[in-house]
């Protein structure tokens, strides 16, 4: 007799489970390539999680149940994890990207009154409840994307009060989106207008106030440590205090300039350093002796126009532990589109679809201690799946420019299909139903 599950979805082309590799930690350097793809596969789910993966027959003849969706034709893969993304903001700066396209510099930006204090002020002049419903719409953004989880930090209020109302808007945005969400208080973002002449007096109120004040309210601290930013000392000083209140840490680091960011999240156990365009060698065999993740960031050297971007198969080959994320934000690089930072990694990054689709899902999930929980389809984790309409998991990074995920399915319910609708139910009306096409 057939074991009762709450769902089967069923005939996948190609099930991605990467399944060859363990139930949990990260992968490096050669592990990266281990998917673990099974053909016409199956995944059977109970209370929001996987019960077994298979191909679609076995799996068919062991478990039944009331809902089942045939997935023919489309590539599933573990729901992406975006590890690094600023979806905080109140209004987007379209404009500068003009500037930028007509040559303006980032000093020439700044001195227009734009840059991240442009983001800054309007999420000043925004009230909360304003500022949450516009962070929900940014949730939603992601699971249209085929992302399930991610890291979301502040940085655009650079007060007490603001980034108060920043952490508290994201709380409530979390409440109304399913997604899985881990939340960062990024205060040390850059310095603002009124501290400008007295940067220490900034750290101080970083440290001494906002930390021991909105510790509760986050999982991580980070700082954007870059020379002109906030230096190395300034950096250590805002990352101790916030280890100091319980906090896990994540660093901006050698993005632009080289400054031993990388050397520093090792030093400090951090659990990501970031951007990593101008990592040093040292710091790239310190982060191959380490747990701490190299998150990799191609959307913004693209949308910036710089040519600089981190020595990803170096670092891969180095033993590193490489993730790549959105860097969604509303200035260095508007997109929440996870497959196109695929082609982003697989061009710039000179990195295999099979590493970009490991270092989406299980690599980042593990830079946010959540590996035990998603990443990958071993039985036991949530059933988060982004189903995508590909002619197999090969072509991941070769089609760009449309989106290519036409359902995200989170805790086993669908979530979201590439229709209007974010609350669909493709099960309404018959035990057996096959997920919409974008071209029927």
């Amino acid at each position: 007799m057939a074991t009762p599950v709450d769902r089967l979805f069923v005939h996948c082309k190609q099930l991605v489970t990467l399944t060859d590799g363990p139930f949990s930690g990260p992968r490096r350097g050669a592990a990266m390539q281990a998917l673990g793809v099974i053909d016409d596969g199956a995944v059977a789910v109970r209370d929001g999680c996987i019960v077994a993966v298979g191909p679609t027959e076995a799996i068919a003849r062991e478990y039944a149940a009331a809902d089942e969706l045939d997935l023919t034709g489309f590539v599933v893969t573990p729901g992406f994890v975006d590890c690094h993304t600023h979806p905080v903001f109140a209004r987007t700066r379209e404009r500068e990207f003009h500037m930028r396209c007509a040559g303006a510099d980032y000093m020439a930006i700044a001195q227009q009154g734009g840059g991240i204090l442009s983001s800054m002020r309007a999420v000043r002049e925004t009230g909360l409840d304003v500022l949450t419903e516009l962070t929900t719409e940014h949730l939603w953004g992601f699971l249209q994307h085929g992302t399930t989880t991610v890291e979301a930090k502040t940085g655009y209020g650079l007060s007490l009060h603001d980034e108060e109302k920043s952490l508290r808007a994201l709380g409530a945005a979390m409440a109304q989106v399913p997604l899985r969400c881990k939340r960062t208080f990024l205060g040390a973002h850059e310095f603002p207008p009124e501290y400008r002449d007295n940067r220490e007096a900034y750290v101080e109120i970083v440290c001494k106030e906002m930390i021991p004040r909105l510790a509760k309210l986050a999982d991580y601290c980070d700082v954007f440590a870059e020379p002109g930013v906030f230096d190395r000392v300034q950096s250590l000083r805002v990352l101790s205090a916030a280890r100091a209140e319980g906090l896990r840490l994540r660093l901006h680091a050698d993005e632009l300039q080289p400054m031993g960011g990388a050397e520093l999240a090792v030093e400090l156990r951090a659990d990501s350093a970031d951007h990593l365009g101008k990592i040093s060698e040292q710091g790239i065999a310190a982060m191959a002796a380490s747990t701490t993740t190299a998150v990799l960031l191609p959307g913004t050297g693209f949308f910036l126009g710089k040519d600089i971007y981190a020595p990803a198969r170096r670092m891969i080959e180095a033993g590193c532990i490489v993730a790549i994320a959105t860097d969604f934000n509303p200035g260095s690089c508007h997109t929440q589109s996870m497959t196109l930072i695929h082609t982003l990694a697989c061009v710039k990054l000179k990195i295999t679809p099979a590493e970009v689709l490991t270092a989406s899902t299980i690599n980042a999930a593990f830079s946010l201690q959540l590996d035990r929980e998603v990443g990958t389809l071993h039985p036991g984790k949530r059933a988060d799946l982004a189903v995508l309409e590909l002619p197999s998991y090969e072509a991941v990074g070769y089609a760009f420019g449309g989106n290519p995920v036409v359902m995200t399915i989170a805790d086993g319910e669908p979530v979201c299909v590439n229709t209007s609708d974010r609350s669909p139910d493709p099960f309404t009306g018959s035990t057996r139903s096959r997920a919409p096409r974008t071209d029927d």
